[in-house]
């Protein structure tokens, strides 16, 4: 690990409050172009004894902005303190999480994983048309039907088709005919955005981001492979189960990662990771007053979100991440294997924390009780249990009596 390390209070205290003192304090200093200031002292009261010991609250009343991508180089000086912070997160991220070569990497905190997918899907959407002399109507997004809303909402916004491929309705695994299929009907599309999921929201499925790159390889076609890790990003990597979903893997050029799930940081802590050289795609010329630049979809973005992201992951360290997610799995396993006791039909993908149960096997009022929630609200089929850090075995097992 060449960034994460377990870090105690006081010496997260330490790194974050010398960051704020390398930004901008509008009461000493005062900068008389940029367009902002602390939060309102009228609202929020910036003096009580208690922000000594409140890292992140004091960032939020200071109201560092970083609008920009700053791996990328010059960034906003006046915020120069936390988004060294946020450097260093993408590079834990990309490197100690991802296992991607050092250095290697641009990415930025979102506003959450749907801003995220779309940023790599816009990137590469650019990449098509500015390199290739690609038409919209010849771009696709190829993805699962069990992939994130947002690749819908991306290819809505960026005018460029949506492949949707079948899953097997008992293992939700892509096949390979699925996706031959799907490419024989694709007429006049050349150029493939993949994305592939790293757990899915509801199933916590896993796709084999190789499978889609050997069928269009073979066909001598031209992609780009996004991961969807929204949900998955902090959890499967740390579940013991052979994967290829990482920067390990050279056909994976970006990466999705959601801390407001797993990491428990507040909502609004999306993270996206790309390998260098891709982020000038979403360059806006037109920003000429921003220093550096902006190439990210969100823009102005608040400092605070990756400070909390950074000192949740640093309180821990990696040992005390395995940990944790040793012990969400063990629940989910003590679960699975109540459920197989009850012969009640489920489906989990391997390491995976969430567990979906067969509509058949539980009622809507059950379900309404215990806060399950359907494929789809209508008619659904399944009912998810997601086991979080707050699910204990204690609330697994009034489910499980509950479904006897």
């Amino acid at each position: 690990m060449r960034y994460w390390k377990k870090l105690s209070d006081e010496q997260i205290n330490q790194r974050i409050f010398s960051a704020l003192e390398e930004n901008v304090d509008y009461r000493e200093r005062v900068p008389l172009g940029v367009p902002a200031s602390h939060l309102d002292e009228k609202v929020f009261y910036s003096n009580a004894p208690i922000l000594k010991d409140a890292p992140f609250l004091s960032t939020l009343l200071k109201n560092p902005n970083h609008i920009g991508c700053h791996t990328l180089g010059e960034s906003e000086s006046f915020f120069q303190g936390t988004q060294a912070i946020e450097k260093e997160l993408i590079a834990l991220c990309a490197e100690d999480i991802l296992n991607g070569e050092a250095g290697a990497f641009d990415g930025y905190v979102a506003a959450g994983g749907t801003e995220a997918n779309t940023q790599a899907i816009w990137i590469y959407r650019n990449y098509f048309q500015r390199d290739h002399g690609a038409k919209p109507a010849e771009i696709a997004i190829i993805c699962s039907e069990d992939a994130h809303y947002s690749m819908p909402k991306a290819a809505n916004l960026l005018g460029i088709k949506l492949l949707s491929v079948p899953v097997d309705s008992e293992t939700r695994a892509v096949k390979r005919e699925a996706v031959e299929a799907v490419l024989d009907k694709a007429e006049g599309v050349r150029y493939f955005i993949v994305v592939c999921n790293m757990m899915t929201t509801m199933y916590g499925s896993v796709d084999d981001a190789n499978l889609y790159a050997d069928i269009l390889e073979s066909r001598q076609l031209n992609y780009k492979i996004h991961v969807d890790g929204a949900y998955g990003g902090f959890f499967f990597p740390f579940a013991e189960v052979p994967h290829t979903l990482d920067f390990s893997n050279t056909r994976i050029s970006s990466f999705t990662l959601d801390a407001h799930k797993m990491v428990q940081a507040p909502y609004g802590t999306g993270i996206f990771l790309a390998r260098k050289g891709w982020m000038h795609y979403a360059y806006t010329e037109e920003a000429q007053y921003v220093m550096g630049l902006d190439a990210t979809l969100s823009g102005s973005r608040s400092g605070a979100n990756a400070v909390s992201i950074w000192m949740i992951l640093m309180t821990y360290g990696p040992h005390g991440w395995f940990e944790k997610i040793h012990i969400l799995n063990y629940r989910t396993n003590w679960f699975c294997k109540a459920l197989r006791s009850l012969d009640i039909p489920h489906f989990r993908h391997a390491g995976s924390n969430i567990v979906t149960i067969k509509a058949e096997a539980a009622s809507l009022e059950l379900a309404r009780q215990f806060g399950l929630v359907p494929d789809d609200h209508e008619t659904p089929q399944w009912f998810k249990v997601v086991i979080m850090d707050h699910v204990r075995i204690d609330h697994l097992s009034e489910l499980v009596e509950a479904l006897k």
